[in-house]
């Protein structure tokens, strides 16, 4: 799917005469929750479905950063909703999912990340990485697929990293919790599709 949009990206900026319907693009009448949306991925993810006209519904818990998101998506005529929560308590996520009527798209995105070995990562550091970033897209999975059952399909995107395949040194934690988010994809795929 990347390599497909690279392609297309270049086509267009060496080849102004190829002619894309928008429309195909669109997501219009489309709600799109995305969690971690108000900095790097995710805010990039933030603007591009709001400039293609989805309802976007963003999950942070760092609500500092989210005044220069409402700027951008405000210069383009588009907004987006906060709902400041921590993704890795459940309570709160489920809470936040009965707040938005239909889906279309989650994007797991929030997350953290860690420097150190197995034997330099505190305990308290491994569970905070484990509750983000493995708890974090559980929650967000569970409170996000009787949404899009009801709706008739739609999308999971799941971020993980090259960590999750090839484990990066002094990385350990980090590495872990990639390797599990990329196997609770596989395994939910497996059982929704």
């Amino acid at each position: 799917m990347v390599i497909i949009n690279q392609k297309r990206t270049w086509l267009l900026q060496f080849n102004p005469d190829i002619k894309i319907n928008r429309m195909i693009f669109s997501y219009l009448n489309k709600t799109v929750v995305i969690t971690g949306g108000a900095s790097g991925i995710g805010k990039a993810a933030t603007l591009a479905f709001a400039k293609q006209g989805a309802t976007v519904h963003v999950i942070e818990l760092n609500e500092a950063s989210w005044p220069a998101v409402e700027s951008e998506l405000a210069a383009f005529g588009a907004s987006a909703t906060l709902h400041t929560c921590d993704v890795s308590d459940q309570a709160a996520v489920l809470k936040v999912f009965q707040q938005i009527p239909r889906l279309d798209v989650l994007i797991n995105n929030a997350g953290v990340a860690h420097v150190g070995k197995l034997t330099t990562t505190p305990e308290a550091d491994f569970d905070r990485l484990f509750r983000v970033n493995v708890k974090g897209v559980y929650n967000c999975m569970l409170a996000a697929i009787p949404l899009l059952q009801a709706n008739g399909g739609g999308a999971i995107l799941n971020l993980s990293s090259i960590a999750a395949l090839v484990g990066l040194p002094d990385r350990f934690a980090y590495s872990m919790t990639k390797g599990a988010v990329l196997a609770m994809t596989l395994s939910a795929a497996k059982d929704y599709l």
